[in-house]
This record gives structure tokens, C-alpha cells and sequence, in this order.
């Protein structure tokens, strides 16, 4: 099981994701994203060597709120994969942190989490499964879809909630088969 440190980050995630966001093409919004951390999962790595987050953001800088899927993928040492930046970690030093779905640990327990060969992570406590996070296992899934615009209430196989501004909770698919 991961441990999640209660440490100082320096930049913070949603800084290193202030930058990296507006780059991507699924983003929908305009400017800078003013982001807030508004729900997500951990998934734990068998070898324990790559932190594994689902993290979901809202962006209120446009009119419309978006939330948006972002899986990081932290390690160590420079891997493959999309980079998002890198981070010093009060605990575990400088971390290297990845596009999720470009990284092959991040990925393989994505799929695993679809087949339910494993369990959700709660994203800010140690050894504690998710129990807001709602799989339904689709057992002989090859491949993995990350969505990463959030709609409430679409449907697939893994689904998580987050909360708005307001303190409204919303529940959409997060992960689903690919097609």
C-alpha cells in the first residue's frame, strides 16, 4: 500500500497543472485555469516505486466550471511518458511527474481497476480503500479509457464524485473500456 505523506510541494500540483493544462487539447477552457482540487483516487503500484493519483480539478476561470480527470504518474527518476513537470517533495525528494496515461505502471493498474483486480485508493490517507469511487468490473477489458472532461451523471465502468464551488457533489465516469 502507498503512503501518502503529509509534506510541502514545491510547485504545488495545481501550479505544475496551472501551466501544463491550457497545452492540452482536451481542455476546454480559456487563459490561464484558476484550479481547485475537488475529488480524486490513488491506485497503489505493486513494486512501489510510482505514486499513482486520479486526481479530478475544477477550473473556474471561464464562465462554465469544468472539471477535468487529470492521472499523474510521480517517480523518481526520469521515465517514458508525457511530462507534466517536477515537484520537490518534502519527504521523497525531487519527483518526476507524468501524463497518467502515458505511463506504463499508471496504465497496467487502470486496467487492473476496470477488470476490479484492485481497489481504489482514498487520495489523501494511507492503506484506506475509496469507497465513494464506483467500479464495475468489466472482466475481460484489454484497454483503458481515460475521460478526462468530466460530465455529471455519464456512465462507465469506473466512476468517482467531486465537490463544486457550492459544496454540490457530482458523480461521472472516469474510466471506461476503449473502444
Amino acid at each position: 500500500m502507498a503512503i501518502v505523506h503529509r509534506t510541502i510541494l514545491t510547485p504545488t500540483k495545481l501550479e505544475l497543472l496551472a501551466a501544463w493544462l491550457p497545452g492540452q487539447d482536451w481542455y476546454r477552457g480559456i487563459g490561464d485555469p484558476a484550479l481547485t482540487k475537488a475529488g480524486g483516487f490513488r491506485l497503489d503500484d505493486p513494486a512501489g516505486e510510482v505514486g499513482i493519483e486520479l486526481m479530478i480539478v475544477t477550473d473556474t476561470a471561464s464562465p462554465d466550471v469544468d472539471a477535468y480527470l487529470v492521472p499523474l504518474a510521480y517517480r523518481a527518476a526520469p521515465a517514458g511518458g508525457t511530462p507534466v513537470g517536477t515537484m520537490e517533495h518534502g519527504v521523497l525528494g525531487l519527483r518526476h511527474t507524468y501524463d497518467g496515461p502515458t505511463d506504463p505502471v499508471l496504465r497496467a493498474q487502470a486496467r487492473a481497476l476496470l477488470r476490479g483486480e484492485v481497489l481504489p485508493q482514498a487520495q489523501s490517507e494511507s492503506n484506506t480503500v475509496d469507497r465513494t469511487v464506483h467500479v464495475e468490473p468489466v472482466p475481460d477489458a484489454a484497454d483503458v479509457e481515460f475521460v478526462r472532461h468530466l460530465v455529471s451523471g455519464s456512465s462507465g465502468a469506473v466512476s468517482a464524485t467531486w465537490l463544486d464551488a457550492d459544496g454540490t457533489r457530482h458523480r461521472a465516469a472516469v474510466l471506461r473500456t476503449a473502444s
